[in-house]
C-alpha cells in the first residue's frame, strides 16, 4: 500500500483465461504502459496485460513529481554532450505538456496542481553543481527563482521554478483506465512468464493463456529476460525510502537536493487529510539493505515524529550510464521503455509517446538519443562498475545470510536440501519461502519493516508466503515440501 492506494476504491478485475492473437500488446499497466495505450488506441486490435492491478507496481509508490528541474541532471548530460542535455530538457518540457494536455482534454480528476520545485545545497560542496545546473537551464530560456525551500533541510543555497506540477498517480492512471477500457482490451492478475519469437510474430505466454502478437511494447519497469538488452550490465538499481506523515499545513511546494545521499519531500491533501511525503535514497541496491535504518534515517531528517507516521514504503529506480532513459525499439517490433533515473513521471509519460510514434509513423525526433542499444566511451567507463555492483550483491548475498540487523524472527536455515528462510510472525507462525530469487539466482533479503522479502541484486520482492509481488522475477518463492 502506498500513499496513493489508501483510498483507492475497488473495481471488477478482467483476468485473462484464453488465447488471444492481436496486433499489438503492451505488457505492463504503469504509466508506460498506459500512456503508450492511450496512443495507440485507435490502432488496430491493442491489449494491455498487468501482472498485477493497474498502477499497482513501480508507480504507486513514486513520489508523482511532475518536474523538469531534477537535481543536477543536465549538468551530468552536458559534461559529455551539450546538445543531448538540451534536448533532454526539451524531453522532459513536452511530457509535462502531454501529462497537461491529457488530463484536460479528457476532464480526468487527479488533484493536478501547479506548485514551484525547489532544489538545494544541503552542504557547502553541492553548491558549485548546483550553481552550474542554474546557468544551464537560464541559458535554455527557463525562469530559475533564487530562493530557499520553504522547509528545514539544512540548506546552503536553494532555486526553484515555478512551471511544475504534482497529481495523484493512481488515480491518474485509473482516468485513462476508464478511458481505454472501452477500446482496447485490458487485463489485470495476468502474468506473463515467457516470450518467444516466431518468423515476424511474439508469442508471450502466461498461466493457462498465450498471446500472439505483431508488435510487442515492455512497459514492465525491469525486464524479466536477460537478452537482447543485458540490463544487469547496462545499469544499477537505486532504493528509495518513503515515510508519509500527517502534518497540519498543506505547503503547496516539492524539494530535492542536488547529489546523494538524496532528501526529498512534497506535500498531498486528499480532502480529509494533509501529508508529508518524505524520501531518502541510498546510493545503490548493492550497499542499501538495512531497511529499518534507512527509513530511521528519513525520519531523522525531517523530523518525523512516530504519532505522526502513516506508511514507509520503499521504491527502487533503474539508472543508467549517461542519466537519460532506454527508450525505443530493441528487436524487429519489440519495444521498451526503462531507465527513468529517479524521474519516472516525466520519463515514463514520454517512453509511451515515443514508442506509440515508432509504431504509427516510424520515426520520433527522440530516436537516437534514447536509443535502448545505444552505446558510448561513458557506457564502457562504467561497464566494470555495473559489472562490480552486480557481483558484490549476488556474493554478498550468499556468503552471510544472518544480517547483523536482523531480529529473531528472521532465520535461514536448510530443510531437505533446500535452503530456505524463515519469518516468525507475531503470533509465532512460521512463513517459510525458498531463499532464491528465480530471476538469476541472487539470495534474499528480508525487509523487517515492510515484510517482504527482497531481491539485492535486481529488486524483485515477495511477500512473507513467497508470492511475487514484483520482477524482474516472473515466479513465486513459496515453499513445497514436496518439490
Amino acid at each position: 500500500m502506498s500513499i496513493w492506494t489508501l483510498n483507492e476504491k475497488k473495481r471488477p478485475i478482467n483476468k485473462l483465461n484464453a488465447d488471444l492473437d492481436v496486433d499489438t500488446l503492451i505488457i505492463g499497466g504503469g504509466i508506460t504502459g498506459l500512456t503508450c495505450a492511450y496512443f495507440l488506441k485507435d490502432l488496430g486490435n491493442v491489449c494491455l496485460v498487468d501482472a498485477d492491478i493497474i498502477g499497482h507496481g513501480v508507480t504507486m509508490n513514486s513520489t508523482a513529481k511532475i518536474n523538469y528541474f531534477q537535481q543536477c541532471i543536465y549538468t551530468n548530460i552536458a559534461d559529455n554532450d551539450y546538445d543531448k542535455a538540451v534536448i533532454y530538457l526539451k524531453s522532459q518540457k513536452e511530457a509535462i505538456s502531454l501529462i497537461k494536455n491529457i488530463i484536460e482534454k479528457e476532464n480526468i480528476s487527479c488533484d493536478f496542481e501547479n506548485v514551484p520545485s525547489y532544489v538545494f545545497a544541503s552542504s557547502k560542496d553541492e553548491v558549485v553543481f548546483l550553481e552550474n545546473e542554474v546557468k544551464f537551464l537560464r541559458d535554455n530560456h527557463c525562469e530559475v527563482i533564487k530562493k530557499e525551500p520553504p522547509i528545514n533541510c539544512n540548506c546552503y543555497e536553494g532555486y526553484c521554478v515555478n512551471d511544475t506540477y504534482i497529481f495523484n498517480p493512481i488515480k491518474y492512471l485509473n482516468g485513462l483506465f476508464n478511458i481505454l477500457k472501452n477500446k482496447i482490451s485490458i487485463y489485470e492478475n495476468s502474468r506473463i512468464f515467457e516470450v518467444e519469437k516466431t518468423n515476424d510474430k511474439y508469442i508471450c505466454i502466461g498461466d493457462g493463456f498465450k498471446i500472439t502478437c505483431k508488435r510487442l511494447v515492455l512497459g514492465c519497469h525491469y525486464p524479466f529476460f536477460l537478452l537482447p538488452l543485458l540490463i544487469p550490465m547496462r545499469s544499477s538499481i537505486e532504493k528509495s525510502y518513503m515515510v508519509v506523515s500527517r502534518v497540519n499545513n498543506d505547503r503547496k511546494f516539492t524539494c530535492i537536493n542536488t547529489n546523494n545521499p538524496v532528501y526529498s519531500c512534497r506535500f498531498y491533501n486528499d480532502g480529509k487529510n494533509i501529508y508529508q511525503i518524505s524520501l531518502s535514497r541510498s546510493r545503490n541496491l548493492a550497499f542499501s539493505k538495512d531497511d529499518e535504518y534507512q527509513f530511521s534515517r528519513v525520519c531523522e531528517i525531517f523530523n518525523i515524529k512516530d504519532e505522526d507516521i502513516i506508511l514507509k514504503y520503499s521504491n527502487t529506480d533503474i539508472m543508467t550510464f549517461d542519466h537519460m532513459p532506454y527508450i525505443g525499439e530493441i528487436d524487429n517490433n519489440m519495444y521498451i521503455g526503462l531507465g527513468y533515473n529517479t524521474w519516472g513521471m516525466t520519463n515514463g509519460v514520454l517512453a509511451g509517446k515515443i514508442v506509440s510514434d515508432l509504431i504509427k509513423k516510424g520515426e520520433s525526433e527522440y530516436t537516437e538519443i534514447f536509443n535502448p542499444k545505444r552505446i558510448n566511451f561513458s557506457s564502457m567507463l562504467k561497464f566494470p562498475l555495473y559489472v562490480f555492483n552486480n557481483m558484490k550483491s549476488y556474493v554478498g548475498s550468499k556468503i552471510n545470510k544472518n544480517k547483523e540487523w536482523y531480529s529473531n524472527n528472521v532465520r535461514f536455515k536448510n530443510i531437505d536440501g533446500d535452503n530456505v528462510g524463515v519469518y516468525i510472525d507475531e503470533e509465532g507462525n512460521e512463513h517459510i519461502v525458498y531463499n532464491k530469487c528465480p530471476h538469476l539466482g541472487c539470495s534474499l533479503i528480508f525487509n523487517e519493516v515492510e515484510k517482504t522479502w527482497d531481491c539485492p541484486c535486481h529488486s524483485s520482492r515477495f511477500d512473507i508466503d513467497g508470492k511475487r509481488i514484483k520482477g524482474p522475477s516472473v515466479l513465486d518463492i513459496t515453499y513445497n515440501k514436496k518439490r
